[in-house]
């Protein structure tokens, strides 16, 4: 193919226009710009006590993302729709400018329509025509619900400090490159509990972590949404593959969650987390305020700090007051489903390859599809590093050709317990 060889004038005219996008991109910094003010969490808490809480008000920074749209504009015009890289830049141009959109509407009700533009919604159906993304996360929270709290080990109900597991992943990460690359800090006013760039990783001061977090993190932060932004940085042609681009995020989170799953390291209780956000999100839309949606948090066995930031997470640019959502969270089980099923498409068009690909930067998986000429080619380079399970490369195919057949064995087929008591 004539787009997949280094010299083409079409690589050079791509990888100009990519430069420029990276230029104005790096300054709408979505997540950096819907975050509270220090201070909004004891105040709410202290009303809360009190019995005199009101829904927070947020003032949110007034921006101005004129000349950067325009800028995206002109790049999306000169994008080739026909060539993967331009296909790729016109998707990501017209992505950040949705982006800079919601950013200069933060705080209205109009935030809603570009949140859903880039993120989805909970009544959107999951990949392969499955359930929608809210009828899988009351299955997850169902059976979170039914599971006896006393199968539980004592490492599994043990409060790890967020200063302890800043150093254990510290070491974990130094022991990985062999240097220090990546640096673990605490963060007082960050509203998720962890969060991942290039070379550091954020952890929110006050959490508190299970035994499974470490792992969780490690895989989900570091090995995922870190090691993409490293390799991202190594591609000469596109390096806009080392930003959190709004229309890669659900491919981000689905392959952080399936790291989790496919190690072993996620448990039922972030199964838990993550549903609940999505029916949080759902009843936010249906006109739960920021009070009710806290109280969801707060009776489903959250503390009072937890409840306000996972409430927080939901309210995120938005008003307060019931009928809106940041819909971000609901792309984490679309994600995961989406993930799950390429992999194991991978494996059967022996393609498991290409799974590593995805490890290059911060892409879709359409992307990773339209960039396999170009991977084979040297236009873009493999990625430099890699999570340690997705290198042992039998072990994955192995739990990916188990999935394939256990997925043809029907629950409802089986007719009665008893059929678990023949000898085989």
């Amino acid at each position: 193919m004539e787009f997949a060889n280094p010299s083409s004038p079409d690589i050079a005219h791509h990888a100009a226009l990519d430069a420029r996008m990276v230029k104005v991109a790096r300054d709408i910094r979505v997540l950096a710009l819907v975050s509270w003010p220090a201070g909004t969490e004891a105040g709410f808490l202290d009303a809360y006590a009190k019995g005199n809480a009101r829904p927070p008000v947020i003032d949110y920074p007034v921006s101005d993302f004129r000349e950067a749209r325009e800028e995206l504009q002109r790049i999306i015009a000169l994008a080739d729709h026909t060539h993967p890289l331009g296909q790729y830049i016109y998707d990501s141009a017209r992505s950040w400018n949705t982006a800079a959109l919601m950013c200069e509407a933060l705080g209205t009700r109009a935030v809603l329509a570009y949140s859903t533009e880039l993120y989805g919604a909970p009544n959107e159906t999951l990949p392969g025509n499955g359930p929608t993304a809210r009828e899988a996360a009351r299955h997850f929270i169902s059976i979170a619900d039914e599971l006896d709290s006393g199968l539980l080990s004592p490492a599994e109900t043990v409060s790890i400090s967020a200063t302890a597991l800043r150093l254990q992943l510290q070491g974990d990460l130094d022991d990985y490159f062999n240097r220090r690359v990546i640096e673990v800090e605490l963060d007082p006013g960050l509203i998720a509990k962890a969060a991942a760039g290039a070379t550091r990783i954020r952890l929110r001061a006050s959490a508190h972590f299970s035994d499974y977090d470490r792992q969780q993190l490690l895989q989900h932060e570091a090995f995922v949404h870190s090691i993409t932004a490293l390799n991202g940085r190594e591609q000469p042609v596109l390096p806009s593959l080392s930003l959190s681009s709004p229309r890669t995020t659900a491919t981000q989170e689905g392959l952080a969650t399936f790291a989790e799953q496919i190690t072993g390291s996620i448990d039922i209780g972030r199964m838990k987390r993550i549903s609940l956000r999505i029916e949080a999100v759902a009843l936010a839309l249906d006109g739960a305020d920021f009070i009710d949606i806290f109280r969801v948090f707060l009776e489903s066995g959250q503390t009072p700090q937890e409840s306000f930031a996972s409430a927080q997470r939901i309210f995120r640019g938005v008003p307060t007051t019931g009928g809106c959502a940041f819909t971000k969270d609901t792309v984490y089980l679309r994600g995961l489903v989406g993930v799950h099923t390429f992999f194991r498409w991978a494996l059967r068009q022996r393609k498991l390859a290409l799974c590593r690909c995805l490890f290059a930067g911060k892409m879709t998986l359409a992307d990773v599809q339209r960039f396999e000429p170009l991977f084979a080619s040297g236009v873009l380079l493999p990625p430099r590093w890699l999570p340690p399970w997705i290198t042992r490369i039998n072990g994955l195919a192995g739990m990916l050709a188990f999935s394939l057949f256990a997925n043809r064995i029907r629950l409802d087929s089986v007719a009665t317990e008893g059929a678990f008591l023949l000898d085989f």
